[in-house]
């Protein structure tokens, strides 16, 4: 069974801008572009969970007009990582101190009082958990950082212990991918 990975089209927002809970929108365009690649490449009987964030959602609604057989049900677990009062500035604004602070313990910080990498892994963690109890092939419409944690997460690293862990290359904008899932076998046999 196949867990498929989508990430939305490029958010209308300026280059170098934070901006991993805010809820922006995507551009209409690429979405469309997105949607059609996976609605040729995505296979029947597919279940679809969507991050409830606006870019996913719209890449949601692009692939079902174009497939209804692949409706979309949001999922929270798939949100982007909340980086707090960090939302809505640019990267460079941030500083360069605060950017320290979170290198030097990557997994534990909580970026801008917001969410922390393990915050991210431990509410992924279930959902992938989930997909593979599902039995059938599953497309995630969401973010890289869910995407990131997914990476690691089905090479049985639960957290990164360092910044370098982390994966570097995330999704592009509209691109997907497909990760093979083992099933978890309960060794008790029930």
């Amino acid at each position: 069974m196949k867990l498929w990975l989508a990430r939305h089209a490029a958010p209308l927002a300026p280059s170098g801008l934070c901006y991993g809970a805010t809820d922006l929108e995507a551009e209409g365009d690429a979405t469309l572009r997105a949607a059609q690649g996976l609605a040729a490449a995505v296979p029947a009987a597919v279940a679809v969970r969507s991050s409830p964030l606006r870019r996913c959602r719209q890449l949601a609604e692009a692939l079902q007009a174009l497939r209804p057989d692949l409706a979309a049900r949001t999922d929270a677990r798939l949100r982007e990582m909340d980086f707090g009062t960090w939302e809505g500035q640019r990267w460079e604004a941030i500083g360069r101190d605060r950017f320290d602070l979170w290198m030097a313990d990557f997994a534990q910080h909580r970026c801008g009082g917001g969410e922390s990498v393990a915050d991210l892994m431990a509410r992924v963690a279930p959902a992938l958990e989930e997909a593979r109890a599902g039995g059938q092939d599953v497309l995630w419409i969401t973010h890289a950082g869910v995407a990131r944690a997914v990476r690691l997460l089905v090479r049985g690293v639960a957290l990164p212990r360092a910044a370098a862990d982390w994966p570097l290359e995330g999704l592009a904008f509209g691109a997907w991918e497909s990760l093979a899932l083992v099933p978890r076998v309960d060794p008790v046999g029930r």
